[in-house]
């Protein structure tokens, strides 16, 4: 692991023990050449991914644009920032476990609204209106009255 202050590759780890959820490893490490100490997060990853976009274009896997597309929709939301880790960890690990190395974005896109529709509503308003382009203030209301009818069965 190359120093993030000096650059250099030679770093020694002094310690490691797993995150509070066990979602990364923590990694305290130290590095000779210029004194310095820094901690690293590593995740486990099962397999690469590759999303097929609408357009057919594929792109890597990215999980932290998945995160921050979740925190922008629960942005000014009561919803803790480790719940949308756990989250983004949940759905990340339901992908991999697919057993496919590509992923269509309508894929993504259902597994984050899903989850959104548990956690709270506003914000799966809020990623469902930029997920399914909405266009007109009809859209809105459609998705909407579908939640009131699911609040009441």
């Amino acid at each position: 692991m190359r120093c993030p202050f000096c650059g250099n590759d030679d770093t020694q780890v002094k310690d490691s023990r797993p995150t509070d959820d066990n979602s990364a490893i923590r990694r305290r490490r130290f590095c000779a050449a210029c004194g310095s100490r820094f901690t690293t997060f590593e995740r486990v990853q099962l397999r690469e991914l590759t999303v097929v976009k609408k357009n057919g274009k594929r792109v890597p896997f990215d999980r932290d644009k998945l995160a921050r597309s979740i925190q922008i929709a629960c942005r000014k939301r009561p919803v803790d920032a480790e719940r949308i880790e756990q989250m983004v960890n949940g759905i990340v690990r339901r992908l991999e476990s697919q057993g496919e190395p590509e992923i269509a974005s309508d894929k993504v896109g259902e597994q984050v609204m899903e989850a959104l529709y548990s956690l709270d509503p506003v914000a799966y308003v809020r990623f469902a209106s930029v997920y399914k382009n909405f266009h007109e203030v009809k859209d809105f209301e459609d998705l909407v009255d579908r939640l009131n009818v699911d609040a009441r069965d």
